[in-house]
């Protein structure tokens, strides 16, 4: 019987099946809670959630979010770890749509809203944080039909870098009366931060992603920036010769894995920390002897020594290869600079230095 089923499993229709249980992934510790929770479903997943703080609410809903498919190996053998008899029909799948539809089941609305808005951005853990990754302009042309006291309560909450920008963005008259008010300003009381806080999630950062339209450059230096080496300088070459303009402002806007090498040193040291070192072998490999030398430089003596003897040793390496190892490790450094852990700049642009 079992000498049958291993046949039939050998068969060319299930070979899916083989694939699937032969790459399975392991789940980290709020992975595993989060499905866990999802196959409990509502009504025994309720109890475990009002037990929770919304600090770890918000950090399963995270989880579950970005979850993606969960096979039936996967469930079983997380039901196996957690000892327990609990059975399934199928597989699940976490994302966005599913835990908002979980946390429904229990949680008021407006507190689903607060929770899921977090999770679906911008970026940033409150209120607070998403505002510093408003862009300024959209931010001081939203802020400049308040009250003054309102503007500055809300630049004192926000980064000093952005809120300077904000405030550069203001009419003058205004902007001088905030900085007034944000240097007389005093402790203010919890409900009057609260009420300022329901009326930017309501008003502002919940419509943010249906009003903001990007620049079309900015997305279609996106858009090119995740084409490979030869299409990029296809298009890049058949635009110039019909819109040189729009071609030079699109190159502008574009980050490539060049641009790491104008990095600061500590952002590249950011940079070799969190990269896989396969991915930065071979999209070194493949790197100019400037770019090359600037990431050399900021590793030891020892491990620069060895990442030159794994980079000889690979022997020729095809361009593809080179160009998805070059390309994750751009979008690493993206990944870094939203997070504020890194400041990139496109394009090769540098700031304007004072020496």
């Amino acid at each position: 019987m079992a000498e049958a089923q291993s046949k039939e499993l050998a068969t060319p229709g299930n070979q899916l099946v083989v694939e699937e249980s032969a790459n399975q992934r392991e789940l980290a510790g709020d992975e595993k809670a989060a499905v866990l929770l999802l196959a409990l479903g509502p009504d025994y997943g309720k109890p475990i959630f009002q037990e929770l703080d919304d600090i770890e609410i918000r950090q399963l809903s995270r989880a579950m979010s970005q979850l993606g498919p969960i096979t039936q190996d996967m469930l079983d053998t997380l039901f196996v770890q957690f000892i327990t008899s609990l059975t399934t029909n199928g597989d699940l799948a976490g994302n966005v749509d599913s835990t908002e539809r979980l946390l429904l089941s229990f949680l008021p609305q407006e507190r689903v809203d607060m929770i899921m808005e977090e999770i679906r951005g911008p970026a940033g853990r409150n209120i607070w944080e998403k505002l510093s990754n408003v862009q300024e302009d959209v931010l001081a042309s939203f802020l400049k039909n308040e009250y003054p006291q309102t503007i500055s309560v809300v630049l004192t909450k926000i980064s000093t870098e952005h809120a300077s920008k904000v405030l550069a963005n203001l009419p003058d008259d205004l902007a001088l009366d905030v900085i007034q008010r944000m240097l007389a300003i005093e402790p203010v009381q919890k409900e009057i931060v609260e009420k300022i806080e329901t009326t930017l999630r309501t008003e502002f950062m919940s419509t943010l992603s249906h009003t903001r339209r990007r620049d079309s450059h900015e997305q279609m230096a996106d858009i090119f920036n995740a084409f490979d080496r030869q299409t990029e300088a296809r298009f890049l070459t058949a635009l110039e010769e019909r819109d040189l303009e729009s071609a030079e402002r699109i190159k502008a806007l574009m980050f490539t894995f060049e641009d790491l090498g104008n990095l600061d040193g500590t952002a590249i040291q950011t940079v070799l920390q969190q990269v896989e070192k396969p991915l930065l072998t071979l999209g070194l490999k493949g790197a100019n002897d400037e770019t090359k030398e600037k990431f050399l430089a900021n590793m030891s003596a020892r491990a620069a020594k060895m990442l030159r003897d794994d980079m000889e040793a690979m022997g020729p390496v095809r361009l593809k290869d080179v160009d998805e190892a070059q390309s994750s490790m751009v979008n690493l450094a993206k990944d870094l600079a939203a997070k504020g852990e890194i400041v990139i700049t496109k394009g090769g642009n540098q700031e304007e230095m004072i020496g």
